[in-house]
This record gives structure tokens, C-alpha cells and sequence, in this order.
């Protein structure tokens, strides 16, 4: 987007939370980690940030340029937390949305997450939302997860360009209350710092993101459930393309207190060109 596109755009101030600047490698524990090990060795650092509405500009968004984009996608899934619907309806779905946005030979739906803050508070698996800045796939853990998902097939497929692009829409909407922001092309790799995410059988990769007033903020405002963002996390192009675009959830002041919390799902996808 240009200058004057940007300088015309509405936007609000509200938090965002990085990660603070530290001198060892950060991590985290998916399960429970051995006695006297912290869960994280990491600290959050939030900044008010000034975050533009994108809606305005969206027919002019690429995912080459930006990172991301905004498309009107109608689902025929009928619930969006029944795992054989999502497997079944929705997974071919975000296929054909990412193979029709990118021109990709092939798109291989390999895992989502649904978030419900308050299911999660009444004891469900359903995970709340991601409130810390991050960029799900680095540039080692992309290609490893190629290397695990692809079998035989992923070092052929690595001797082409390849991405990995998440699909991510409200349940309901219109969403109000944690809305998604997205960085644009500002985004310094300098700012991006390999975390380790510890599980019990395999150890990735994320970026975590560190605060660079260079940044520059977008979100959608009210998103409905007949809307996706998609977001280009890794692209093995190095040249004319955005190859990360880091995201996270903040708090909207201007969130109406008896607006319902965020319901959303967000599937990720491996992506090959020939």
C-alpha cells in the first residue's frame, strides 16, 4: 500500500504484546515440564500500538506484498467444532481458498486450532486466544515440517518454492471482541527470534517477536463467519515475496463489555508451486 493509502487510514490505539529482548534462546513446554523447569523462559513487553483498519484497502492487499489478505469465503461447514466436519467439509474448503488466491500446484491441509476463551475457562481442550505477537514457522522448522508431513515426497518438494499459509476465520460473528492483528511487510527478520516449542515427542519451531516502532499494524475490523484472513507464516521465495506475517489477538478499548468472546478457527496449510 502506498503512502497516501496509509496516511487516509482510520485506526485505533490499543496494546499489543511482544516479546522482550533476551540474550538466550527462548522456549516453551507443550506438557508439563521436568521439576524446576519453567513452562516458558520467556517475558512479554506490551507496547500501545496504533492499528490501522484494513478494510478500506483490501481489495488492494497481496499476500506477496503484504503478508495477507482478506477474502469473502462462505463455508458450507455447519459447526466449526466437530472434528469430522472440519476434516471432512472444511479442510478441502481452505484447499481450495489458498490454491485459488496463490495459483499453487498443490495445498496440503496438515492441522487447525479452534479458540474459545470461555470454553477453555470452563475446562475444555479449545484453546483461548494467542495474545502474544508471534509467526507460527521459521525458516528451519517450515522446511522440517515439510520433512514430517511430506514423507518420501519432501525433498522433492523442497527443490521448489513452497509456503505455509494459515486460513483463519470468526465461528461467529460479527467478531468485537479480540480481534487479529496483522504486521505488513514492515516486519524486520531482526525482530523475529526462533522459539523452541517442546512436546513430548518432537521440538519446533515459532517466531516470537520483538517491538521495532518501524512496524506498521492492520486489523479487520468486525469480521463475520462468511470472512477469511489468509496469512502467508512462511515463504521459501526470498525475493518478491512477504515471507512471514506476524499476527496476534489484542483488546479492542473500544470492545463493547457484553460483547461474547472470540470464537475462531485458524487451519494451516503447506502450499508447493511447481
Amino acid at each position: 500500500m502506498d503512502g497516501l493509502a496509509v496516511a487516509d487510514l482510520r485506526g485505533i490505539l490499543a496494546p499489543l504484546n511482544f516479546t522482550a529482548p533476551m540474550a538466550e534462546k527462548p522456549y516453551s513446554y507443550n506438557y508439563e515440564p521436568p521439576l524446576g523447569v519453567p513452562v516458558r523462559n520467556t517475558s512479554e513487553e506490551t507496547h500501545e500500538i496504533k492499528i490501522l483498519d484494513a478494510r478500506a484497502v483490501s481489495d488492494r492487499l497481496s499476500l506477496d506484498r503484504e503478508g495477507f489478505v482478506l477474502l469473502r469465503y462462505p463455508t458450507a461447514a455447519k459447526d466449526l467444532y466437530d472434528e469430522a466436519e472440519i476434516s471432512s467439509v472444511y479442510y478441502p474448503e481452505c484447499a481450495r481458498i489458498v490454491k485459488e488466491a496463490t495459483g499453487a500446484a498443490r495445498v496440503h491441509v496438515f492441522d487447525h486450532i479452534v479458540r474459545n476463551a470461555a470454553r477453555m475457562a470452563k475446562g475444555s481442550p479449545i484453546k483461548g486466544y494467542a495474545g502474544r505477537v508471534h509467526n507460527d514457522y521459521t525458516a528451519w522448522s517450515a522446511p522440517q515440517r515439510v520433512r514430517d508431513l511430506m514423507g518420501n515426497e519432501a525433498e522433492a518438494l523442497l527443490k521448489h518454492r513452497y509456503a505455509e499459509i494459515n486460513v483463519w476465520r470468526p465461528i461467529r460473528g460479527p467478531l468485537l471482541r479480540s480481534p487479529l492483528a496483522l504486521c505488513a511487510t514492515t516486519l524486520s527478520e531482526e525482530n523475529l527470534v526462533g522459539s523452541e516449542l517442546r512436546y513430548p515427542d518432537r521440538t519446533g519451531e515459532t517466531y516470537v517477536v520483538t517491538y521495532n516502532p518501524g512496524q506498521r499494524w492492520y486489523y479487520f475490523p468486525e469480521m463475520t463467519s462468511d470472512e477469511v484472513v489468509l496469512i502467508r507464516c512462511f515463504d521459501s521465495a526470498r525475493e518478491g515475496a512477504a515471507r512471514f506475517s506476524a499476527h496476534g489477538a489484542f483488546d479492542d478499548p473500544s470492545t463493547p463489555p457484553d460483547a461474547p468472546p472470540r470464537e475462531s478457527i485458524e487451519v494451516r496449510t503447506l502450499v508447493f508451486f511447481d
